[in-house]
């Protein structure tokens, strides 16, 4: 079978029920350049470019950061992929064609700085996941991360790639300001509070690095937009099987293919230093103010996805689905939301939260996702504090007890701590502090020492947190009933 490429486009319009760009995609000139080309941006952001062009020339070039796979899948197929929705309410699959460049971060001859350079690039989005911005618990700069420093040291060495997103982007932006200036923004679609403040903090940081950093901050803060964004959609990641059944579908191999849930939602703060794609042609919301949004996301879906994600593997499911078939799951789930998050939190105009819960519960039941329990409890403790620490601590500055956002908390401490299920079958979850708390496993038997050599840990807790009587009891309670 041939591969998915822009020449085969002509003869896969004779396919039934299949969505092909309605535009010739190689008249497109590139006006985006993405940080971070995986399955979400192409499930999410570049759906709404492609949907808001216009027939403008806001193409994307988009930057693997670590792992070149992604570069070497789309390459060949001149940027095409296939998106493919399952559930309810499915569309038919579509070939998108808006990824004009498909470029590897770590070896491409024109590196990211380069490329944001040049003076037709307007756009700067990022999806490179909480972990990747390289951030202390105060939400700054780790600047005595040891790829941050030599980015700084070797910032103006010739021939050196900046391996961190914000030497990426101070390269970027230097290289812009000394060849012309032109305006840009940069759009962090990430699940961090604040995403727009904080990506403009982690620069800031990494100027002050610098010798010449205070006039590149300062240019920055005249000609650079950081608006804040929430992104929403269950974008599993593709499997041999899926990529097999999309090849029967359209006809062509694809090995680009992203599988995702219907569901889309994309609300973005209006604030931008140049022009930008017609993103609201799309649905996204533009909006002065995205904290509500996100505030709901991050306590209510987010929250509700990790709790799911801790105590389901930790039962032996081994998808969000098989999870939530769980009733004690499911229970747990819904109570989280409806009794902690939900008091903590001030809802957009027109969402009700009920409706939005019963919603979210709705998109993790999709069988058809096959979204691993395993994956989605990655990086946990970079997620814990971001999802569920706020309502923590808002719900006891409120006198109550966060029975179920502990219960979340509590579940992730066992996954690390133990690493099995109840089975005793190893679990496979990545996370950042797996060393420094690879010794919690020996406390197993001493809940409230277990629970100590977590709460010790800065990066999660802060200290007014670890040391609060109710959460510290709380916490004891639940792990003792999960080991049970």
């Amino acid at each position: 079978m041939s591969r998915l490429n822009r020449a085969l486009l002509a003869r896969l319009a004779e396919r039934d029920g299949l969505r092909l760009p309605d535009y010739d995609t190689a008249d497109v000139g590139t006006g985006v350049v993405h940080l971070g080309l995986g399955a979400f941006h192409r499930a999410h952001q570049a759906v709404y470019t492609e949907d808001g062009l216009r027939g403008e020339d806001w193409g994307i070039c988009a930057y693997t950061q670590r792992s070149d796979a992604a570069a070497r899948a789309l390459a060949p197929q001149d940027g095409l992929y296939t998106v493919v929705e399952r559930g309810a309410q499915s569309a038919p699959p579509r070939v998108v064609g808006v990824l004009r460049e498909a470029r590897c971060g770590v070896s491409d001859p024109v590196t990211a700085p380069e490329r944001i350079a040049d003076p037709a690039i307007r756009v700067v989005t990022l999806t490179v996941t909480e972990r990747g911005y390289r951030l202390t618990p105060s939400r700054r700069l780790d600047v005595r991360d040891p790829l941050v420093a030599r980015d700084a040291a070797l910032f103006d060495a010739p021939g050196h790639r900046h391996r961190t997103v914000a030497g990426q982007l101070a390269a970027a932006l230097h290289l812009r300001r000394v060849r012309g200036g032109a305006p840009l923004t940069v759009v962090p679609c990430d699940n961090v509070p604040g995403n727009g403040r904080v990506v403009r903090a982690v620069v800031d940081d990494f100027c002050a690095l610098l010798p010449h950093g205070a006039a590149l901050s300062e240019w920055i803060d005249g000609h650079v937009a950081f608006p804040s964004t929430v992104v929403d959609r269950i974008v599993p990641a593709a499997t041999p099987a899926d990529r097999r059944e999309t090849a029967r579908r359209i006809g062509a191999d694809d090995l680009g293919t992203v599988v995702c849930e219907p569901y889309r939602q994309w609300v973005v703060e209006d604030s931008f230093a140049a022009p930008r794609p017609h993103w609201e042609d799309a649905g996204a919301t533009l909006t002065d103010d995205v904290h509500p949004y996100e505030a709901v996301k991050l306590r209510m879906l987010n929250a509700a996805h990790s709790l799911v994600a801790c105590t389901g593997a930790l039962a032996g499911h081994p998808t969000i689905a098989a999870a939530l078939d769980d009733p004690r799951i499911a229970e747990a789930a819904r109570q989280l939301m409806a009794c902690d998050a939900a008091p903590s939190l001030r809802a957009p105009h027109g969402l009700d939260l009920t409706v939005y819960q019963e919603t979210v519960l709705d998109r993790f039941r999709n069988p058809a996702l096959g979204h691993t329990t395993a994956q989605v409890a990655t990086d946990g403790s970079v997620k814990i504090p971001i999802r569920l620490l706020g309502t923590v601590e808002d719900r006891l500055a409120a006198g109550a007890e966060p029975h179920w956002a502990a219960l979340a908390v509590a579940a992730w401490m066992v996954l690390i701590g133990r690493g099995t299920d109840r089975q005793g079958r190893p679990l496979s979850v990545p996370d950042p502090l797996a060393g420094q708390l690879a010794g919690s496993g020996a406390l197993l038997g001493n809940p409230a020492a277990f629970v100590g050599h977590f709460l010790a840990e800065r990066a999660v807790f802060p200290a007014h947190l670890a040391d609060d009587p109710v959460l510290r009891r709380l916490l004891i309670t639940h792990v003792r009933d999960l080991l049970r």
